[in-house]
């Protein structure tokens, strides 16, 4: 199994992070223009590290699932926020085939996990998603996994804080079973460089917005089964 795990200056989180991969699964840290060390720290801790130039979250997360192999790929943050030893459970309704994408829904476990302009823009986008795509999410987290083939399909190409949403917007047009399972939202280590502004998490919901003016793909393969 491979875990990508999108990476910009979160050397103090590394640590955590990584001794936290269940065993026997590969780390891909993609490394987005640290200037901290994080890469090394990753290297020097077993990961397989990625350097991806071009600036943006879908930018480090795309480069990381085209340099997956396992047939099963996730997704996680690196700022210890989310914990990868849940990975298997998220997982799980993807290996045994019940499910073709599975979502992390984050539930925080202290008040300054989440901070309330985070959660109101997440609220939001989820009702929009409902609207857009039928799908009646919670949570448009991170944390999630899913075939690497079929991810591949999807033709992905929002370079930046509208990737995941754009994930979630085409496998539903593609058929796609979409799920969420429950998972700890822990305070992240460090400053988001999403949402730990409202500037932030604005321009992300801009992105976001359009994502979901693009116009439905049409149906080609069926879902990713």
């Amino acid at each position: 199994m491979d875990v990508v795990l999108p990476c910009l200056d979160e050397a103090e989180a590394l640590p955590w992070v990584l001794e936290r991969i269940p065993p026997g699964w590969r780390a891909i840290v993609v490394d987005n223009g640290s200037t901290d060390g994080s890469p090394g720290i990753a290297r020097r801790l077993g990961a397989h590290v990625v350097h991806e130039p071009r600036r943006g979250f879908g930018a480090a997360c795309h480069a990381g699932l085209t340099e997956a192999t396992a047939d099963t790929v996730c997704f996680c943050d690196c700022d210890a926020s989310l914990d990868p030893a849940l990975l298997p459970a998220v997982a799980g309704p993807v290996l045994d085939g019940t499910a073709d994408l599975v979502l992390g829904r984050r539930r925080p476990t202290a008040r300054g996990a989440w901070p309330a302009h985070a959660r109101l823009a997440n609220l939001e986008l989820a009702r929009l998603v409902r609207r857009r795509t039928g799908l009646r999410l919670h949570d448009l987290g991170p944390m999630r996994a899913a075939r690497r083939e079929a991810l591949l399909a999807l033709d992905l190409t929002d370079r930046r804080s509208g990737y995941p949403l754009q994930m979630v917007v085409r496998a539903a047009d593609a058929g796609w079973r979409v799920t969420e399972t429950d998972v700890p939202y822990l305070p992240r280590t460090g400053r988001s460089k999403v949402t730990g502004t409202w500037r932030g998490t604005w321009q992300a919901v801009r992105d976001m917005r359009d994502v979901l003016a693009e116009p439905p793909a049409v149906r080609t393969s069926g879902a990713a089964r």
